[in-house]
């Protein structure tokens, strides 16, 4: 049988009251995105055969918001050939994840972060551990991937944790599972997957967080252009903001994550 998980609001990185000015884009020719087939569920290809995902339905909305319907197109491409090719012009615009790095903002523009991902602590449904974590976490068992960012966040804030350190996800969450330690801290969306598939047997759930960390974990994902069209950025901005402001973002992140991050 089926868990059923009550879904939680989507994250909203907008402040309610900016107005960005409407672009123009009556002299768009063509707003071709450029992704993967290959990253569930932003990316996928569906029982059909059909490009389908998180990203592909946002592309779709933001063509939307920008009355670019008829000029808009989507194109799945390998992940590691993707940064060339929208050097090359073959699209406008990479909407997949690109990491915001220092090395990327020197080839490429972007637009403000859609879409950031937390760190988070998972522990078992009965477990009593709560905010303030710092506290809470003092002298337990908590499990995290060995060389990760999650690694370093918890040692740097969270120095009176017992760490236990894995090679393995399926190995961590897997203790976890048999109550052999007190918690695991990993990347949210990695996390949500797993309590909503059936390798968690329904034994845990999300505590204390979530854990928005620039320093460690980036600035989120964003949609990068050629710097010679940055102002693409400008408009992406706008769409961005009003689908977040009709309820458009919530919708799609409600319908790809079924256990929300956040």
């Amino acid at each position: 049988m089926p868990v059923a998980f009550a879904q939680e609001p989507a994250p909203n990185f907008w402040d309610a009251r900016e107005r960005l000015p409407r672009p123009e884009t009556a002299e768009i020719a063509r707003l071709r995105f450029l992704t993967t087939v290959d990253f569930p569920p932003f990316n996928f290809l569906d029982e059909a055969g059909r490009l389908s995902g998180f990203h592909v339905d946002l592309a779709r909305a933001i063509c939307a918001e920008l009355s670019l319907v008829d000029e808009c197109q989507i194109q799945a491409l390998p992940w590691a050939d993707l940064p060339a090719a929208l050097e090359a012009g073959e699209g406008e615009a990479l909407l997949a994840g690109l990491s915001i790095t220092q090395q990327n903002r020197s080839r490429f523009a972007f637009s403000r972060s859609y879409l950031q991902l937390p760190a988070r602590f998972v522990t078992q449904r009965g477990s009593t551990l709560a905010e303030p974590m710092d506290r809470a976490t003092a002298g337990k068992r908590i499990g995290v991937r060995a060389g990760s960012a999650h690694e370093r966040i918890l040692r740097d804030l969270f120095p009176e944790v017992k760490v236990v350190t894995y090679s393995r996800a399926d190995w961590m969450l897997g203790d976890l599972r048999e109550d052999k330690t007190d918690a695991v801290f990993d990347d949210g969306m990695r996390l949500s997957f797993w309590l909503a598939g059936t390798d968690s047997e329904d034994c845990c759930r999300f505590a204390g967080g979530p854990y928005l960390l620039p320093g460690y974990l980036g600035t989120g994902m964003a949609i990068a252009v050629r710097p010679a069209d940055d102002q693409l950025v400008s408009a992406f901005d706008f769409a961005l903001r009003e689908i977040d402001a009709k309820g458009i973002f919530e919708e799609l992140y409600l319908r790809y994550f079924p256990v929300s991050f956040f």
